[in-house]
């Protein structure tokens, strides 16, 4: 008989994993069916490249991550005083370029109920592999990607059709993303909320007056 804790270490390993399956030679017309046979539900997630198609079914930590970073942002938008529309995973396509992307948060800001695509969207790379978000985004219009990874936020900014890594955000202008990335894995969420929006009143005072 396995023992207990060795059966709890085993099933967190695989909790602490996302599931990514590659499928090569997808046409344009599979990835569609797929996204219509997945229907509303949120996993799981599709990347599509000229072809090739990556199936993610998102770990726990992956999805509390993502969250955290999107509750964090949406703090940091309030205490600004700064409007935005928060779309979650919102699946971008572009057929022309044969790209689709899933992103884990992303929004539009300001009040742009027509807009395209989303402003920022932001990744977490949790588990190495995958197709380059990068490569697909960039035919997608979105005008800033963060990449969250082993603690750390990566901005890049799109400059024509290509992503440049940039020092700071230029579309949230004065974020702190160190602060922000060191309280994304602060348990539970609404400490790490509390703690975040104390900090910015201590900077910016309520709302960012002062």
């Amino acid at each position: 008989m396995v023992a207990p804790n060795l059966v709890d270490v085993a099933r967190a390993q695989v909790e602490d994993h996302d599931d990514v399956v590659r499928l090569h030679g997808v046409t344009w017309a599979d990835y569609e069916r797929l996204l219509e046979i997945r229907g509303e539900s949120a996993v799981p997630r599709y990347t599509y490249l000229e072809g090739e198609l990556d199936i993610m079914n998102p770990s726990h930590t992956h999805e509390s991550v993502k969250s955290v970073i999107g509750c964090l942002v949406e703090v940091w938008c309030q205490e600004r005083g700064i409007e935005f529309e928060t779309l979650g995973s919102w699946t971008l396509k572009n057929q022309a370029a044969e790209r689709g992307a899933e992103p884990d948060e992303c929004y539009v800001f300001g009040d742009r109920p027509e807009a395209e695509y989303p402003d920022l969207a932001i990744e977490v790379q949790w588990t190495r592999g995958g197709l380059d978000k990068l490569e697909v985004y960039r035919k997608l219009g979105v005008r800033e990607l963060w990449y969250w990874s082993k603690g750390r936020i990566q901005v890049h900014e799109l400059r024509g059709e290509h992503y440049a890594p940039i020092a700071s955000s230029r579309l949230l202008a004065g974020i702190d993303l160190e602060l922000l990335a060191s309280l994304v894995e602060r348990k539970p969420t609404s400490r790490a909320v509390r703690e975040y929006r104390a900090a910015l009143r201590v900077t910016l005072g309520p709302r960012g007056a002062g």
